[in-house]
């Protein structure tokens, strides 16, 4: 819960830093940053090195969560709103469960499938009832960013069982260091005095919250609980991050919005009763 806390911040807060940055240096920045801090953290602890088994699943996560799903929700937030982006996170626990079934192995009751569908189509519903303006092109750059987390996130859960939370979400981040730091040089800004503080804040929020330190927790608790039933908190998520924007973009908390969260708390509770 800590972990899905602090990520219901992220498209908000990512919102925010797109205001004032290309949703391409925000990419490469906030992975440099996390990067940095990650490559510090392995040093100071003296951890060992991962194996040449290790570095495949550590490139998947990569892929999945430092560079995919933080620039393709970056771009989508160009052309939707924090609060439209948000709903379609609650399609990740089902993403992720099943990437945890086809990478980690999992084998949840056939029940669980269904309180899961159930909570995502809640949450879509949710969605559609809220006549919340849609872009074809925002919203496939926010499904797509949906199926590279839920990879991200099953890949690292399965990882974290051998090497550690906070090992493996540092591991990726500085195995991709290189890489975001060549990059960020190559997009930087012309003028970063027109920067306002409110798209810095996003920055500093998205490079060491969503990017590090909610993985540590998010993580540790995938691999001690299982991917497919620790995954569907994630479902609480996009009701968190709503509120969240309501609390710092003045939007509108609905009874409509209330409702459908008791509901989604229901499907949470039974798809956790049998995952297993």
């Amino acid at each position: 819960m800590i972990g899905v806390a602090i990520f219901s911040g992220s498209l908000p807060a990512t919102r925010l830093a797109v205001t004032g940055f290309d949703p391409f240096f925000l990419t490469f920045a906030r992975g440099t940053i996390a990067g940095m801090l990650s490559l510090a953290l392995l040093l100071a602890f003296r951890q060992k090195r991962p194996t040449a088994a290790d570095i495949a699943s550590l490139t998947v996560i990569a892929l999945g969560v430092v560079v995919g799903f933080p620039l393709l929700t970056a771009i989508a937030l160009q052309h939707v709103t924090s609060a439209h982006s948000i709903v379609f996170i609650g399609l990740l626990p089902l993403a992720t469960a099943i990437f945890g079934v086809m990478r980690g192995g999992e084998r949840p009751r056939p029940v669980f499938w269904v309180f899961s569908a159930l909570g995502s189509l809640l949450v879509a519903g949710f969605a559609v009832a809220q006549d919340l303006a849609a872009s074809p092109l925002g919203d496939g750059l926010m499904l797509a960013a949906v199926i590279a987390c839920g990879l991200g996130y099953a890949e690292g859960a399965r990882l974290s069982r051998r090497l550690g939370g906070w090992q493996v979400i540092c591991w990726a981040l500085t195995l991709s260091l290189p890489v975001m730091a060549a990059c960020m040089t190559l997009v930087w800004p012309h003028n970063l005095a027109e920067v306002t503080a409110a798209a810095w804040g996003g920055l500093l929020y998205v490079s060491l919250f969503s990017m590090l330190i909610g993985f540590v927790f998010w993580y540790r608790g995938l691999a001690q609980g299982g991917t497919a039933s620790v995954g569907q908190l994630q479902l609480l998520q996009p009701f968190l991050g709503l509120a969240l924007a309501a609390t710092l973009l003045g939007e509108t908390v609905t009874p409509l919005m209330l409702v459908a969260t008791v509901g989604v708390i229901g499907c949470v509770a039974a798809a956790r009763r049998f995952a297993r």
